[in-house]
C-alpha cells in the first residue's frame, strides 16, 4: 500500500510551522537523488548486458526482514531475468534476513552475480555467497559470519549495558585455560560461569550453529556438493580471530569461492553510485534547542531501473532531564517509493509490516 506525499516535505515539516513553536526552523530533509542514480544504473546495465539492482546501507542501516518485502516490490517491477546483478554494499544484519533476501532473487533469475566495490560484512557475506559468482573490486572486503550475541544475561559492561558474546571468544578461553592448566584445575566452566550465564553460552552456541547451516543453504545454490559446501560454512565461521577481518579477493579464492575481478568502468561507476548513496544517506538534524531536535536519515536503499526504494528515518527527539535520556516522539520513519508517473518523478509512503 502507498500513499503519496509532496516532495522533500513530510508530516514534520508542517507540524514545524504551527503550534507554539511556529518560529521553529524548517525541518531538513535529506536529497533524493533519483535522476542521477537512474543515469547511473542506466550505464552499468549497458555495460554489463543484464539487469542491476542496487542494495546498499549506510553505517547506521543493516540488513533486516523488511528489506526482503521491498525487495519483492522490485522485482515486481522487473519481471524474471536469466542473469540478475546485484551491487551490494554493508556492514551486515540479520543472517535469516539474508537467507530469504538471496532465495526470493534467485525465484527471480538463473543466475546472480553480486558486485561488490567495498565493504560487503558480516550477513552482507551470507548474501555474496549465495551468488553463482562475486566480482570484487580493489576496494572489496568480505569478512567472518561468525555469530555474537547480546543475551538478556548477558555480562554488564562499566556503562550498564549488555555486552555480546562470541562463541569463538568463549572458545578461546576454554583452549587457553587447557594450555596452562594445573593440577588444582578440573574445568574451565567453574569459573566462564562467574561472569557468563550458562544460558547465554547455550544460546551462542545454537546462534553458531544457525549460522553455519544459513551458509550451507546459501551456498546450495551453486556449490556442488554437501562437503564443499559445509567446509566453507566452517571457514567462515571459524577460521578467523577477528569478526571483522577482511578477506580480500585472493583469500576468497582461496577458501572455494567462485570470485573474479570487477571490470574497472563498472567499479569505477559503482563507486559513483555510492558517492551519491552516501550523499543521500548523510544525517539531516535539526535542532530547534538544547532540549529538542528532529532528525532525518535514509539509512537503506534499494534501487533498479525506474524505481527506487529507501528507508528514511524520520522523528523528533527530546531530551528528557528527569531520567537523564533522549526519547524519541512524532515517529514518521517508514519506507519511500520514488519513480515516475507520467515523466514526473513522484515520492509515495510504502506501508511495510
Amino acid at each position: 500500500m502507498t500513499s503519496e506525499v509532496p516532495e522533500n516535505e513530510s508530516k514534520s515539516d508542517l507540524q514545524s510551522n504551527e503550534g507554539p513553536h511556529a518560529a521553529s526552523p524548517k525541518i531538513k530533509q535529506p536529497p533524493v537523488l533519483f535522476d542521477k542514480t537512474q543515469g547511473k544504473i542506466k550505464k552499468i546495465e549497458s555495460i554489463l548486458g543484464g539487469r542491476l539492482i542496487t542494495y546498499w546501507n549506510n553505517p547506521r542501516g543493516s540488513i533486516c526482514h523488511n528489506d526482503v518485502l521491498a525487495l519483492y516490490d522490485l522485482l515486481e517491477s522487473i519481471g524474471p531475468q536469466e542473469t540478475i546483478y546485484l551491487f551490494l554494499k554493508s556492514d551486515g544484519g540479520n543472517g535469516q534476513a539474508s537467507l530469504r533476501f538471496v532465495n526470493l532473487i534467485r525465484q527471480n533469475c538463473e543466475r546472480l552475480i553480486t558486485l561488490i566495490p567495498l565493504e560487503c560484512a558480516s550477513a552482507a557475506t551470507m548474501i555474496a555467497i549465495g551468488s553463482n559468482q562475486i566480482q570484487m573490486g580493489p576496494l572489496a572486503y568480505l569478512t567472518a559470519v561468525d555469530t555474537s550475541l547480546t543475551h538478556d544475561l548477558s555480562p554488564i559492561d562499566r556503562d550498564n549495558a549488555r555486552v555480546s558474546v562470541s562463541l569463538d571468544e568463549l572458545n578461546r578461553v576454554v583452549k587457553l585455560w587447557r594450555s596452562t592448566k594445573t593440577s588444582e584445575q578440573t574445568n574451565p566452566y567453574n569459573s566462564l560461569f562467574d561472569h557468563v550465564h550458562p544460558l547465554v553460552i547455550g544460546a551462542v552456541d545454537r546462534a553458531e550453529s544457525l549460522s553455519i547451516k544459513i551458509c550451507r543453504d546459501l551456498l546450495s545454490y551453486h556449490v556442488k556438493t554437501d562437503e564443499q559446501a559445509l567446509e566453507i560454512a566452517n571457514i567462515l565461521n571459524s577460521r578467523y580471530p577477528s569478526h571483522s577481518f577482511p578477506i580480500l579477493e585472493k583469500e576468497a579464492r582461496a577458501i572455494g569461492l567462485n570470485v573474479g575481478k570487477l571490470a574497472g568502468e563498472v567499479n569505477s561507476l559503482l563507486l559513483d553510485l555510492n558517492e551519491l548513496y552516501s550523499e543521500m544517506g548523510q544525517k539531516a538534524t535539526t535542532d530547534f534547542d538544547q532540549t529538542r531536535s528532529h532528525g532525518n536519515e535514509i539509512i537503506n536503499i534499494l534501487e533498479a531501473m525506474d524505481s527506487q526504494l529507501f528507508y528514511q528515518q524520520d522523528k523528533d527527539w527530546f531530551y528528557r532531564e528527569s531520567e537523564r535520556r533522549w526519547i524519541t516522539m512524532n515517529d514518521n520513519s517508514g519506507w519511500r517509493k520514488v519513480g515516475l508517473v507520467d515523466g514526473e518523478i513522484r515520492q509515495t509512503v510504502m506501508h511495510i509490516s
